[in-house]
Protein backbone atom coordinates (compact mmCIF):
# COMPACT_ATOMS: atom_id res chain seq x y z
CA UNK A 1 0.00 0.00 0.00
CA UNK A 2 1.16 3.80 -1.04
CA UNK A 3 2.20 5.47 2.30
CA UNK A 4 1.42 9.56 2.27
CA UNK A 5 3.96 11.65 2.45
CA UNK A 6 4.60 13.77 5.65
CA UNK A 7 3.53 17.03 4.77
CA UNK A 8 6.17 19.89 4.10
CA UNK A 9 7.23 21.90 7.72
CA UNK A 10 7.09 25.80 6.59
CA UNK A 11 9.08 25.76 9.45
CA UNK A 12 12.07 24.10 7.45
CA UNK A 13 13.97 25.44 4.96
CA UNK A 14 12.79 24.93 1.30
CA UNK A 15 15.35 22.79 -0.51
CA UNK A 16 15.84 22.19 -3.95
CA UNK A 17 16.55 18.78 -5.24
CA UNK A 18 18.29 18.62 -8.68
CA UNK A 19 17.89 15.16 -10.28
CA UNK A 20 15.24 12.74 -10.07
CA UNK A 21 17.56 9.16 -10.66
CA UNK A 22 18.39 7.06 -7.92
CA UNK A 23 20.40 9.37 -5.86
CA UNK A 24 17.91 12.47 -6.46
CA UNK A 25 14.43 10.10 -5.54
CA UNK A 26 16.46 8.67 -2.29
CA UNK A 27 16.81 12.23 -0.81
CA UNK A 28 13.60 13.25 -2.04
CA UNK A 29 11.41 10.31 -0.04
CA UNK A 30 14.04 11.34 3.39
CA UNK A 31 13.12 14.49 3.20
CA UNK A 32 9.22 14.03 2.94
CA UNK A 33 10.06 11.44 6.09
CA UNK A 34 11.94 14.44 7.30
CA UNK A 35 9.01 16.75 6.80
CA UNK A 36 11.78 19.21 4.83
CA UNK A 37 10.31 21.41 2.15
CA UNK A 38 11.58 20.79 -1.11
CA UNK A 39 10.89 20.68 -4.94
CA UNK A 40 12.92 17.75 -7.11
CA UNK A 41 13.43 19.08 -10.33
CA UNK A 42 13.84 16.30 -13.18
CA UNK A 43 14.76 17.12 -16.67
CA UNK A 44 13.01 14.31 -18.05
CA UNK A 45 9.31 12.84 -18.23
CA UNK A 46 9.92 10.16 -15.74
CA UNK A 47 12.05 8.91 -12.77
CA UNK A 48 15.37 6.67 -12.54
CA UNK A 49 18.16 8.93 -14.86
CA UNK A 50 20.81 6.41 -16.00
CA UNK A 51 18.67 3.14 -15.60
CA UNK A 52 15.84 4.52 -18.50
CA UNK A 53 16.66 3.28 -21.33
CA UNK A 54 16.61 6.06 -24.29
CA UNK A 55 15.61 8.71 -21.20
CA UNK A 56 14.25 11.58 -23.38
CA UNK A 57 16.81 13.99 -21.29
CA UNK A 58 19.48 12.26 -23.43
CA UNK A 59 21.65 11.36 -19.93
CA UNK A 60 21.16 7.91 -20.22
CA UNK A 61 24.62 5.60 -20.87
CA UNK A 62 22.07 1.70 -20.76
CA UNK A 63 22.58 -0.28 -23.72
CA UNK A 64 19.90 -2.55 -24.33
CA UNK A 65 21.15 -5.79 -23.27
CA UNK A 66 22.81 -3.73 -20.17
CA UNK A 67 22.12 -5.68 -16.46
CA UNK A 68 23.54 -4.66 -13.13
CA UNK A 69 26.59 -5.59 -11.64
CA UNK A 70 25.91 -5.83 -7.80
CA UNK A 71 23.42 -8.30 -7.07
CA UNK A 72 19.63 -7.32 -6.22
CA UNK A 73 19.95 -7.50 -2.54
CA UNK A 74 22.92 -5.25 -2.18
CA UNK A 75 21.29 -2.76 -4.85
CA UNK A 76 17.88 -2.10 -2.83
CA UNK A 77 16.95 1.34 -0.71
CA UNK A 78 17.17 -0.61 3.04
CA UNK A 79 13.44 -0.28 3.25
CA UNK A 80 12.34 -1.13 -0.10
CA UNK A 81 13.74 -4.22 -1.70
CA UNK A 82 13.37 -5.43 -5.05
CA UNK A 83 11.21 -7.72 -5.65
CA UNK A 84 12.13 -11.55 -5.15
CA UNK A 85 11.35 -12.58 -8.35
CA UNK A 86 13.42 -10.65 -9.94
CA UNK A 87 16.87 -12.50 -11.14
CA UNK A 88 20.39 -11.64 -8.79
CA UNK A 89 21.20 -9.39 -11.51
CA UNK A 90 18.39 -7.94 -12.98
CA UNK A 91 18.10 -6.12 -16.62
CA UNK A 92 17.75 -2.37 -16.89
CA UNK A 93 14.16 -2.39 -17.75
CA UNK A 94 13.24 -4.19 -14.01
CA UNK A 95 15.65 -1.75 -12.15
CA UNK A 96 13.71 1.50 -13.91
CA UNK A 97 10.43 -0.35 -12.84
CA UNK A 98 12.15 -0.29 -9.50
CA UNK A 99 12.31 3.21 -9.71
CA UNK A 100 8.70 3.59 -10.56
CA UNK A 101 7.64 1.60 -7.67
CA UNK A 102 10.13 3.13 -4.97
CA UNK A 103 8.38 6.89 -5.90
CA UNK A 104 4.85 5.30 -6.34
CA UNK A 105 5.42 3.31 -2.79
CA UNK A 106 6.53 6.37 -0.99
CA UNK A 107 3.86 8.95 -2.50
CA UNK A 108 6.67 10.87 -4.15
CA UNK A 109 5.33 11.55 -7.18
CA UNK A 110 3.27 14.87 -7.14
CA UNK A 111 6.44 16.05 -5.74
CA UNK A 112 8.51 15.71 -8.37
CA UNK A 113 8.11 18.39 -11.49
CA UNK A 114 9.10 16.47 -14.22
CA UNK A 115 10.16 18.55 -17.75
CA UNK A 116 12.23 20.84 -15.58
CA UNK A 117 15.27 21.12 -16.68
CA UNK A 118 17.59 23.51 -14.75
CA UNK A 119 19.51 25.71 -16.85
CA UNK A 120 21.74 28.13 -14.22
CA UNK A 121 21.95 27.86 -10.29
CA UNK A 122 23.90 30.89 -8.66
CA UNK A 123 24.06 31.71 -5.35
CA UNK A 124 22.84 35.48 -4.15
CA UNK A 125 24.26 37.55 -1.99
CA UNK A 126 22.70 36.66 0.81
CA UNK A 127 23.58 33.37 0.44
CA UNK A 128 19.64 31.97 -0.79
CA UNK A 129 20.14 30.09 -3.90
CA UNK A 130 18.79 31.18 -7.23
CA UNK A 131 17.92 28.55 -9.98
CA UNK A 132 17.20 29.33 -13.66
CA UNK A 133 14.94 26.73 -15.31
CA UNK A 134 15.12 26.05 -19.03
CA UNK A 135 11.67 27.35 -19.38
CA UNK A 136 12.96 31.23 -18.41
CA UNK A 137 11.37 30.46 -14.89
CA UNK A 138 13.48 31.72 -11.59
CA UNK A 139 12.97 30.05 -7.83
CA UNK A 140 14.60 30.74 -4.78
CA UNK A 141 15.76 28.31 -2.15
CA UNK A 142 17.20 28.00 0.99
CA UNK A 143 19.61 25.21 0.36
CA UNK A 144 20.50 22.94 -2.82
CA UNK A 145 21.22 19.30 -3.40
CA UNK A 146 22.98 18.27 -6.53
CA UNK A 147 22.06 15.22 -7.93
CA UNK A 148 22.70 14.85 -11.28
CA UNK A 149 24.31 12.31 -11.63
CA UNK A 150 28.10 11.64 -13.07
CA UNK A 151 27.62 8.98 -15.78
CA UNK A 152 26.56 11.20 -18.48
CA UNK A 153 28.86 13.63 -20.06
CA UNK A 154 31.13 11.45 -22.05
CA UNK A 155 35.18 11.66 -21.40
CA UNK A 156 37.23 10.90 -24.52
CA UNK A 157 41.00 10.28 -23.90
CA UNK A 158 42.91 13.45 -22.94
CA UNK A 159 45.30 13.56 -25.05
CA UNK A 160 43.83 12.69 -28.17
CA UNK A 161 45.61 9.62 -29.67
CA UNK A 162 48.43 11.14 -32.34
CA UNK A 163 46.67 10.82 -35.83
CA UNK A 164 43.34 10.40 -37.34
CA UNK A 165 40.83 7.46 -38.05
CA UNK A 166 38.82 7.07 -40.86
CA UNK A 167 36.09 4.82 -39.72
CA UNK A 168 33.18 5.20 -37.77
CA UNK A 169 33.85 5.77 -33.95
CA UNK A 170 31.58 6.53 -31.29
CA UNK A 171 31.43 6.40 -27.43
CA UNK A 172 30.07 4.01 -24.85
CA UNK A 173 27.56 6.28 -24.11
CA UNK A 174 26.19 6.45 -26.97
CA UNK A 175 25.93 2.82 -27.69
CA UNK A 176 22.16 1.09 -27.69
CA UNK A 177 23.15 -2.57 -29.47
CA UNK A 178 25.56 -4.13 -32.50
CA UNK A 179 23.47 -2.05 -34.96
CA UNK A 180 22.58 0.90 -33.60
CA UNK A 181 24.64 4.00 -33.78
CA UNK A 182 25.82 2.40 -36.52
CA UNK A 183 26.16 -1.45 -37.78
CA UNK A 184 28.98 -3.16 -36.35
CA UNK A 185 27.76 -6.71 -37.82
CA UNK A 186 30.98 -8.30 -40.08
CA UNK A 187 33.69 -4.99 -39.23
CA UNK A 188 36.71 -5.30 -37.19
CA UNK A 189 35.55 -3.22 -34.17
CA UNK A 190 38.54 -2.24 -31.74
CA UNK A 191 36.97 -1.51 -27.94
CA UNK A 192 39.14 0.89 -26.09
CA UNK A 193 38.57 0.68 -22.47
CA UNK A 194 38.34 -1.69 -19.29
CA UNK A 195 35.58 -0.71 -17.52
CA UNK A 196 32.07 -3.03 -17.46
CA UNK A 197 30.80 -1.25 -20.41
CA UNK A 198 33.51 -1.91 -22.54
CA UNK A 199 33.29 -5.46 -21.50
CA UNK A 200 29.63 -5.78 -21.81
CA UNK A 201 29.97 -4.56 -25.25
CA UNK A 202 32.89 -6.56 -26.19
CA UNK A 203 31.49 -9.92 -25.38
CA UNK A 204 28.57 -8.70 -27.29
CA UNK A 205 30.00 -7.56 -30.47
CA UNK A 206 32.57 -10.60 -30.17
CA UNK A 207 29.93 -12.96 -30.41
CA UNK A 208 30.29 -15.10 -33.62
CA UNK A 209 27.74 -13.53 -36.31
CA UNK A 210 28.53 -10.07 -35.18
CA UNK A 211 31.72 -8.03 -35.81
CA UNK A 212 34.30 -10.04 -38.16
CA UNK A 213 37.18 -8.93 -35.41
CA UNK A 214 36.38 -7.35 -31.87
CA UNK A 215 40.13 -5.99 -30.69
CA UNK A 216 39.69 -4.83 -26.91
CA UNK A 217 42.71 -2.73 -26.35
CA UNK A 218 43.29 -1.40 -22.31
CA UNK A 219 46.50 0.65 -21.34
CA UNK A 220 47.13 -1.43 -18.13
CA UNK A 221 46.47 -4.97 -16.71
CA UNK A 222 42.90 -4.59 -15.02
CA UNK A 223 41.80 -7.44 -12.83
CA UNK A 224 38.44 -9.29 -14.01
CA UNK A 225 35.94 -10.26 -10.90
CA UNK A 226 33.27 -12.67 -11.89
CA UNK A 227 29.78 -12.34 -11.04
CA UNK A 228 29.95 -15.57 -9.66
CA UNK A 229 32.16 -17.39 -7.51
CA UNK A 230 31.86 -20.87 -5.81
CA UNK A 231 27.87 -20.25 -6.76
CA UNK A 232 27.38 -17.00 -5.07
CA UNK A 233 26.81 -13.58 -6.22
CA UNK A 234 29.91 -11.68 -6.32
CA UNK A 235 28.88 -9.49 -2.89
CA UNK A 236 27.28 -12.25 -1.23
CA UNK A 237 30.63 -11.96 1.83
CA UNK A 238 29.60 -7.85 1.88
CA UNK A 239 26.90 -6.66 4.46
CA UNK A 240 24.28 -3.66 2.85
CA UNK A 241 25.78 -0.28 3.19
CA UNK A 242 23.21 0.31 5.63
CA UNK A 243 24.63 -1.59 8.55
CA UNK A 244 27.51 -1.59 10.09
CA UNK A 245 30.96 -3.46 8.65
CA UNK A 246 32.09 -6.82 10.31
CA UNK A 247 34.91 -5.53 13.00
CA UNK A 248 37.76 -7.59 10.61
CA UNK A 249 36.32 -4.99 8.34
CA UNK A 250 36.71 -1.79 9.68
CA UNK A 251 40.37 -3.12 12.05
CA UNK A 252 42.41 -4.98 9.85
CA UNK A 253 44.43 -2.83 7.16
CA UNK A 254 43.66 -2.36 3.85
CA UNK A 255 46.64 -4.44 2.74
CA UNK A 256 45.74 -7.20 4.27
CA UNK A 257 42.01 -7.35 3.68
CA UNK A 258 42.95 -6.98 -0.50
CA UNK A 259 45.94 -9.67 -0.22
CA UNK A 260 43.49 -11.91 1.43
CA UNK A 261 40.58 -10.91 -1.23
CA UNK A 262 43.35 -10.95 -4.28
CA UNK A 263 44.22 -15.09 -3.34
CA UNK A 264 41.05 -15.83 -3.22
CA UNK A 265 39.90 -14.82 -6.24
CA UNK A 266 43.33 -16.19 -8.25
CA UNK A 267 42.15 -19.45 -6.45
CA UNK A 268 38.76 -19.35 -7.73
CA UNK A 269 38.19 -17.40 -10.69
CA UNK A 270 42.50 -17.33 -11.96
CA UNK A 271 44.43 -14.06 -12.86
CA UNK A 272 43.93 -11.83 -16.12
CA UNK A 273 47.43 -13.43 -17.36
CA UNK A 274 46.34 -17.19 -16.90
CA UNK A 275 43.72 -16.31 -19.96
CA UNK A 276 45.85 -14.25 -21.82
CA UNK A 277 45.21 -10.94 -20.95
CA UNK A 278 48.33 -8.43 -19.19
CA UNK A 279 48.83 -9.07 -15.62
CA UNK A 280 47.61 -6.40 -13.46
CA UNK A 281 50.06 -3.78 -12.24
CA UNK A 282 48.27 -3.26 -8.92
CA UNK A 283 46.76 -5.24 -6.03
CA UNK A 284 43.20 -5.71 -6.18
CA UNK A 285 40.60 -3.13 -5.31
CA UNK A 286 43.13 -0.57 -6.09
CA UNK A 287 41.07 0.17 -9.15
CA UNK A 288 37.20 -0.18 -9.57
CA UNK A 289 36.78 -3.56 -10.59
CA UNK A 290 36.07 -4.85 -13.72
CA UNK A 291 33.10 -7.25 -13.64
CA UNK A 292 32.49 -9.90 -15.95
CA UNK A 293 31.17 -13.09 -16.14
CA UNK A 294 32.10 -13.83 -20.39
CA UNK A 295 34.91 -12.31 -20.14
CA UNK A 296 37.28 -15.07 -20.12
CA UNK A 297 35.76 -17.31 -22.19
CA UNK A 298 35.15 -14.86 -25.03
CA UNK A 299 38.80 -14.39 -24.86
CA UNK A 300 39.45 -18.20 -24.45
CA UNK A 301 37.20 -18.87 -27.66
CA UNK A 302 38.97 -16.15 -29.96
CA UNK A 303 36.11 -13.94 -29.93
CA UNK A 304 37.82 -11.48 -27.39
CA UNK A 305 41.09 -10.49 -28.87
CA UNK A 306 43.40 -8.68 -26.36
CA UNK A 307 45.20 -5.61 -27.56
CA UNK A 308 47.79 -3.26 -25.86
CA UNK A 309 47.15 0.71 -25.59
CA UNK A 310 46.52 2.62 -28.76
CA UNK A 311 49.67 4.21 -29.92
CA UNK A 312 48.31 6.22 -33.05
CA UNK A 313 45.30 6.18 -35.30
CA UNK A 314 46.65 5.53 -39.32
CA UNK A 315 43.59 6.08 -41.43
CA UNK A 316 41.97 2.73 -41.17
CA UNK A 317 44.44 1.13 -39.18
CA UNK A 318 45.27 1.29 -35.42
CA UNK A 319 49.09 0.83 -34.15
CA UNK A 320 49.21 -0.05 -30.83
CA UNK A 321 51.92 0.48 -28.26
CA UNK A 322 53.21 -3.12 -28.44
CA UNK A 323 54.17 -2.31 -32.35
CA UNK A 324 51.55 -4.03 -33.78
CA UNK A 325 48.70 -2.86 -36.20
CA UNK A 326 45.68 -3.73 -36.87
CA UNK A 327 42.71 -2.54 -39.34
CA UNK A 328 39.58 -1.56 -37.97
CA UNK A 329 36.35 -0.19 -39.46
CA UNK A 330 34.85 0.93 -35.80
CA UNK A 331 36.29 2.47 -32.89
CA UNK A 332 34.25 2.57 -29.49
CA UNK A 333 35.53 4.73 -26.97
CA UNK A 334 34.60 3.35 -23.04
CA UNK A 335 36.88 6.10 -21.71
CA UNK A 336 34.55 7.11 -18.68
CA UNK A 337 32.89 9.87 -17.80
CA UNK A 338 33.46 13.89 -16.87
CA UNK A 339 32.42 15.11 -13.79
CA UNK A 340 30.10 17.91 -14.80
CA UNK A 341 27.98 20.78 -13.32
CA UNK A 342 26.82 22.56 -16.16
CA UNK A 343 24.38 25.04 -14.41
CA UNK A 344 27.14 26.43 -12.20
CA UNK A 345 29.51 29.00 -13.06
CA UNK A 346 33.24 27.34 -13.38
CA UNK A 347 33.93 29.11 -10.52
CA UNK A 348 31.88 28.37 -7.97
CA UNK A 349 31.93 24.52 -8.45
CA UNK A 350 34.10 22.59 -10.46
CA UNK A 351 35.51 19.34 -10.99
CA UNK A 352 38.82 19.58 -13.66
CA UNK A 353 40.34 16.55 -14.23
CA UNK A 354 37.54 14.85 -12.43
CA UNK A 355 38.87 16.25 -8.69
CA UNK A 356 36.48 17.39 -6.01
CA UNK A 357 37.25 17.13 -2.31
CA UNK A 358 33.95 17.56 -0.41
CA UNK A 359 33.92 16.90 3.41
CA UNK A 360 32.54 13.35 3.71
CA UNK A 361 32.09 13.69 -0.24
CA UNK A 362 29.15 15.85 0.05
CA UNK A 363 29.69 19.22 1.36
CA UNK A 364 31.96 22.20 0.38
CA UNK A 365 32.89 24.16 3.51
CA UNK A 366 32.23 27.62 1.90
CA UNK A 367 29.12 26.50 0.96
CA UNK A 368 26.96 24.24 4.14
CA UNK A 369 23.68 25.12 2.75
CA UNK A 370 24.79 23.04 -0.91
CA UNK A 371 24.73 19.20 -0.94
CA UNK A 372 26.16 16.77 -2.88
CA UNK A 373 24.44 13.24 -2.76
CA UNK A 374 25.59 10.19 -5.12
CA UNK A 375 28.96 12.26 -6.57
CA UNK A 376 30.63 8.43 -4.93
CA UNK A 377 32.48 5.77 -7.32
CA UNK A 378 31.27 3.34 -5.29
CA UNK A 379 32.54 -0.22 -5.16
CA UNK A 380 29.07 -1.13 -4.27
CA UNK A 381 25.88 0.28 -5.74
CA UNK A 382 24.79 3.73 -5.51
CA UNK A 383 21.24 3.17 -4.03
CA UNK A 384 21.86 2.94 -0.12
CA UNK A 385 24.97 5.43 -0.33
CA UNK A 386 22.60 8.24 -1.32
CA UNK A 387 20.20 7.11 0.76
CA UNK A 388 22.87 7.38 3.74
CA UNK A 389 23.76 10.95 2.42
CA UNK A 390 20.37 11.98 1.80
CA UNK A 391 19.57 11.01 5.67
CA UNK A 392 22.60 13.02 7.16
CA UNK A 393 21.71 16.25 5.07
CA UNK A 394 18.09 15.73 6.39
CA UNK A 395 19.46 16.10 10.31
CA UNK A 396 21.48 19.06 9.36
CA UNK A 397 18.42 20.90 7.55
CA UNK A 398 16.58 19.76 10.59
CA UNK A 399 18.68 21.18 13.22
CA UNK A 400 19.08 17.40 14.77
CA UNK A 401 22.64 17.51 13.47
CA UNK A 402 25.45 19.85 13.48
CA UNK A 403 28.15 20.79 11.60
CA UNK A 404 31.86 20.98 13.09
CA UNK A 405 33.83 24.11 12.86
CA UNK A 406 35.04 25.01 8.93
CA UNK A 407 38.02 24.79 9.80
CA UNK A 408 37.91 21.03 11.05
CA UNK A 409 36.00 20.53 7.79
CA UNK A 410 38.55 21.68 5.56
CA UNK A 411 41.30 19.25 7.23
CA UNK A 412 39.07 16.83 6.72
CA UNK A 413 37.73 16.51 3.42
CA UNK A 414 41.65 17.45 1.88
CA UNK A 415 43.10 14.33 4.54
CA UNK A 416 39.71 12.27 3.24
CA UNK A 417 40.71 12.91 -0.23
CA UNK A 418 44.24 12.40 -0.15
CA UNK A 419 43.82 9.16 1.69
CA UNK A 420 41.47 7.74 -0.65
CA UNK A 421 43.62 8.72 -3.88
CA UNK A 422 46.64 7.20 -2.02
CA UNK A 423 44.29 3.83 -2.21
CA UNK A 424 43.67 4.27 -5.74
CA UNK A 425 45.70 3.90 -8.98
CA UNK A 426 45.80 7.62 -10.27
CA UNK A 427 43.55 7.82 -12.59
CA UNK A 428 40.64 10.26 -13.45
CA UNK A 429 38.03 7.80 -12.51
CA UNK A 430 39.51 6.86 -9.23
CA UNK A 431 39.08 10.93 -7.74
CA UNK A 432 35.60 9.80 -5.95
CA UNK A 433 36.16 5.98 -5.11
CA UNK A 434 34.78 5.30 -1.72
CA UNK A 435 34.98 1.73 -0.04
CA UNK A 436 31.45 1.42 0.76
CA UNK A 437 31.05 -0.12 4.19
CA UNK A 438 33.88 1.79 5.28
CA UNK A 439 31.88 5.05 4.25
CA UNK A 440 29.07 4.34 5.51
CA UNK A 441 29.83 3.74 8.66
CA UNK A 442 32.08 6.75 9.00
CA UNK A 443 29.28 8.67 8.05
CA UNK A 444 27.03 7.15 10.47
CA UNK A 445 29.86 7.85 13.38
CA UNK A 446 30.09 11.77 12.41
CA UNK A 447 25.95 11.83 12.63
CA UNK A 448 25.77 10.32 16.07
CA UNK A 449 29.08 13.38 16.91
CA UNK A 450 26.77 15.64 14.91
CA UNK A 451 23.73 14.68 17.16
CA UNK A 452 25.36 15.42 20.12
CA UNK A 453 26.86 18.65 18.99
CA UNK A 454 23.36 20.14 18.28
CA UNK A 455 21.67 18.90 21.15
CA UNK A 456 24.27 20.83 23.37
CA UNK A 457 23.32 23.85 20.94
CA UNK A 458 19.78 23.26 21.60
CA UNK A 459 19.02 21.86 17.95
CA UNK A 460 19.01 25.32 16.48
CA UNK A 461 18.04 25.74 12.54
CA UNK A 462 21.54 25.65 11.17
CA UNK A 463 19.74 27.38 7.85
CA UNK A 464 16.99 29.91 8.37
CA UNK A 465 13.43 29.61 6.47
CA UNK A 466 13.91 32.46 4.18
CA UNK A 467 12.35 31.50 1.01
CA UNK A 468 8.23 31.18 0.71
CA UNK A 469 7.53 28.26 -0.90
CA UNK A 470 5.65 28.92 -4.40
CA UNK A 471 3.56 27.38 -6.41
CA UNK A 472 4.26 25.15 -9.16
CA UNK A 473 3.63 28.18 -11.43
CA UNK A 474 4.82 31.13 -9.13
CA UNK A 475 7.90 32.85 -9.91
CA UNK A 476 10.46 34.75 -8.61
CA UNK A 477 12.11 37.91 -9.94
CA UNK A 478 15.61 37.99 -11.19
Amino acid sequence: MPITPRAPDPRLPKTCIIGAGSSGIAAAKVFSEFGVPFDCLEKSNRVGGNWVFKNKNGMSSAYRSLHINTSRDKMAYSDFPLPPDFPDYPHHAQIAAYFDAYVDHFGLRDRILFNTGVKRVERTADRLWKVALESGEQRLYDALVVANGHHWDPRWPEPAYPGTFEGAQFHSHDYIDPSEPYDCTDKNVLVVGFGNSALDIACELGRKGIAKNLFLSQRRGYWVIPKYTAGEVLDAHTVHPSQDPPWWQRYLPDTMLRSFAERRLAATAGRPDQYGLPKPDHPLLSTHPAVSQELYIRVGSGDVKPKANVRALQGRRVAFVDGTTEDVDVIIWCTGYKITFPFFDEGLIAAPGNDIALWKRMIDPRFTNLFFVGLVQPLCAMMPIAEEQARFAADYLTGQYALPPIEVMDAERIEMHERSKSNYVTTPRHTIQINCGEYTYDLRRELAKGRRRATAQGNVLPIEPRVVRPSPKQTVAA
